[in-house]
């Protein structure tokens, strides 16, 4: 099973830096795991996008009803966050320390942890490091600094 973090689906709604990459990776797998948390986040990136006048309210609209097609067409399945998750997110700040671990970062690896997923994708570097410390295969989609 492969869980995706916000910061890199958030690529396949809106251009952004490495784009492309994400949504080629995206059409070549059958099924993603994402939780409510991530839909709650997707939805507070755009509001935020479009209030610092980087999207439009069309463009924030049009990237929601995709979101909406993917997990009506399977593309995304869709996992609760339940009070065990959040528990183990506790654990795995202490866990994976020295790394700054942020909340919901701690909150998602935790989640596909409960779910067995072998794969994790993310657009943030820490939490990159963090999902390898924890034994995840981890893709990655971000800039490359020069």
């Amino acid at each position: 099973m492969l869980y995706v973090d916000t910061s890199a689906l958030i690529k396949r709604y809106i251009t952004e830096s490495n784009s492309d990459e994400f949504d080629a990776f995206f059409m070549a797998r059958t099924q993603l795991a994402v939780s409510r948390l991530t839909l709650v986040e997707i939805r507070c990136a755009l509001a935020r996008r479009r209030r610092n006048g980087e999207i439009d309210t069309l463009l924030e609209e049009q990237a929601m009803e995709e979101v909406r097609t993917d997990i009506q067409d399977g593309a995304l399945e869709i996992h609760p966050v339940g009070d065990d998750q959040v528990a183990h997110a506790l654990h795995l700040i202490g866990q994976v320390s020295p790394l700054p671990l942020r909340t919901l970062d701690a909150l998602h690896l935790s989640i596909a942890q409960h779910l067995h997923a072998r794969d994790f994708a993310t657009a943030d570097r820490l939490q990159a490091e963090a999902a390898q410390a924890l034994g995840f295969n981890v893709f990655t989609f971000m800039q490359l600094k020069s």
